[in-house]
């Protein structure tokens, strides 16, 4: 082995004869993509959920008539297909058997002749319109309306076992009986029975409920029980696989950003909330976006970011706040939020109809390439967001996130395009075009979000920055030793808490997690001095996997970040093509200049980039991968 420059240059036999380390060091390559792909989510799901509408107070009419406005109002056929059941349906879990039983009273075509109780005739007739069915449980015993909501209509009724309706203890039965017998399509899986039914509750106290010790406090990580909460969520993905034996389902994941779910998530189900509740007001949807607007590396087809429900249709989003809607709809698809509905269709006039019916839009958020948005532009007053589309064009969102107006600057280096050739802008919402070199002044009015297709001659010619691709990138292991909370998320007033107590402190995990084109604490990418304004940053002891579409050559600048804290223990980069040594770095200290990693790649499906400290902290420096891209 000879040592050339200042890279260890590796004969290809002795590449071709690496072995791949044991199972049990994470840093290992596999060869295998380990984000999820199971169910049916290659595109961010679309459809309506009953819960803004009509909370609890959900019915069989209700749920058919908000069916029958997104099919004869042409949503169906722009990819809104799942008719989603919330909180409200259930009567009780029948004993001795355990068998779920449906409120009839509500859900009349339900009752069976010989007393018991099914979905399947409302599941078919959802699928005769051409639509899925959805349906919502607890993954603790008992669910959200029952911990937190219960004076609204339609608790669970009964003797204590008979109110446990949610999943836990009855996984494998429920799962069974809600796809195999009933028919169901998705099932929503809520956190509350895991969250709020401590032995000091009044209402265990009295009787009403089993106490369950929380394995989540929503506000503190270090006293949630993250291995615990994510074992749970696994148990459900493992039971839809055995009864959906065509994988033709959706697991949507409902633990608000708690138990930071937003590292592990993307393993286990299809999409996952990122956050609390979004509310009908222009703060809290900020919130809820910032909750994803950071995380583009853990979303990719098949395990999407889900900052909540569209609020479209009411609050500061109904038809007198048309540019609040538009925006609200534009920051969702340029994040691959799932796109569901939570208004009463009944009442929906047709303005907005037509925001949530807008083909262009709607384009963006159904993108095959999966690449969420990445920042190009981050501050408390404005944001640029950046995706890259699968026909390689791009897709810029300014968002105004102010209640004034503002003047916004949008460059071709935010496009990675060449400043000194002509930019085609195409306005998403009017079809307008626009022309520029360089730079372009734009003008946006209080909250308002411009939206632009975009074209021109690219930065990188033949091929593509990683940061341009996060679809393809997955954090598999991303360093994080002791989980911390984001304190970049807008906070808002919490509707349900108003002012009382100290105000929402930073509380969702994902803080020094993978980032593309900054560090994993949001800082620029720097490598002794060298600034990069692409690559990856991420902490040490981290693995990085790369789908490769077809490239024939990697390449990046390395090194340890000038942001780094610890600055003690050296860190080896090395480059994985299905799980071979294709190029290693010497180790590199603190302060050491950076270093051009590259390798070819014809071939190879799934490149792995190792950042390796022969030393584990508690805390792991963080690491470059400066202009990290992918050339034919």
């Amino acid at each position: 082995m000879k040592r050339t420059g200042r890279l260890w240059a590796l004969p290809a036999t002795a590449l071709a004869m690496t072995p791949v380390a044991a199972s049990a060091d994470a840093l290992a390559p596999t060869g295998l993509w380990s984000a999820n792909t199971h169910g049916s989510a290659t595109l961010p799901p679309m459809g309506w959920n009953s819960w803004n509408a009509f909370t609890s107070d959900i019915d069989e009419e209700k749920l058919l008539a908000s069916a029958r406005v997104i099919v004869d109002s042409g949503l169906a056929a722009k990819g809104y297909r799942y008719v989603d059941i919330d909180d409200g349906w259930w009567l009780k879990r029948h004993q001795p058997d355990g068998r779920m039983m449906i409120r009839t009273a509500t859900f009349p075509s339900a009752a069976m002749p010989d007393g018991s109780t099914s979905f399947r005739p409302l599941t078919d007739r959802l699928h005769a319109m051409g639509l899925k069915a959805g349906i919502y449980s607890d993954i603790g015993r008992n669910s959200c309306g029952q911990v937190f909501t219960s004076t609204f209509p339609n608790q669970p009724e009964g003797s204590v076992a008979e109110r446990e309706v949610g999943l836990f203890g009855h996984v494998d039965q429920d799962i069974r009986l809600y796809f195999a017998d009933w028919g169901f399509d998705l099932i929503k899986v809520d956190g509350c029975g895991i969250r709020g039914l401590p032995a000091s509750d009044p209402k265990v106290q009295s009787g009403q409920y089993r106490a369950f010790t929380p394995l989540v406090d929503v506000d503190s990580l270090g006293r949630t029980d993250v291995a615990a909460v994510r074992d749970l969520y696994t148990e459900v993905g493992r039971a839809l696989d055995r009864y959906n034996p065509d994988n033709d389902y959706i697991f949507s994941i409902c633990i608000w950003g708690a138990a930071d779910v937003r590292s592990w998530a993307k393993d286990v189900g299809n999409i996952s909330r990122s956050s609390e509740d979004i509310s009908p007001n222009w703060s809290r949807m900020l919130h809820n976006l910032d909750s994803v607007i950071r995380r583009p590396l853990y979303a990719h087809p098949g395990s999407w970011n889900d900052p909540d429900m569209l609020f479209i249709g009411t609050g500061e989003f109904d038809e007198q706040h048309l540019v609040e809607a538009r925006s609200h709809f534009a920051l969702w698809a340029m994040v691959n939020a799932p796109l569901f509905i939570g208004y009463d269709l009944r009442k929906a006039p047709r303005s907005l109809i037509d925001i949530l019916g807008n083909d262009r839009i709607i384009a963006l958020d159904q993108d095959p390439a999966g690449n969420q948005a990445v920042p190009a532009y981050d501050s408390g007053d404005v944001s640029i967001l950046v995706k890259t589309l699968a026909g390689g064009g791009k897709a810029v969102a300014i968002l105004n996130r102010t209640s004034a107006p503002v003047a916004a600057v949008l460059t071709a280096a935010h496009l990675k395009l060449l400043a000194d050739a002509d930019i085609d802008l195409t306005d998403l919402w009017t079809g307008a075009h626009l022309r520029f070199r360089g730079e372009q002044k734009l003008q946006l009015g209080p909250r308002e979000t411009l939206i632009f297709s975009a074209s021109g001659k690219r930065r990188l010619a033949d091929g593509l920055f990683l940061s341009e691709m996060p679809g393809r990138v997955n954090p598999a292991v991303d360093g994080v030793v002791v989980p911390e909370a984001e304190p970049l998320i807008h906070r808002a007033i919490l509707p349900w808490q108003s002012t009382r107590g100290t105000g929402e402190h930073p509380r969702y995990g994902g803080w020094g997690g993978a980032q593309a084109d900054s560090t994993p604490f949001g800082q620029e990418l720097a490598i002794s001095g060298h600034r990069f304004d692409t690559g990856l940053g991420v902490l040490a002891n981290s693995r990085l996997q790369v789908r490769n579409p077809g490239f024939t050559r990697f390449s990046s600048m390395v090194g340890l970040d000038d942001s780094a804290r610890d600055r003690s223990h050296p860190v080896t980069f090395a480059v994985y093509g299905d799980g071979k040594l294709l190029a290693q770095s010497r180790p590199m200290r603190y302060g050491e200049a950076p270093v051009a990693l590259s390798a070819e790649v014809r071939g190879v499906k799934l490149l792995e980039l190792v950042a390796r400290s022969a030393d584990a902290t508690r805390f792991p420096d963080p690491v470059s991968w400066g202009d990290a891209a992918l050339e034919r």
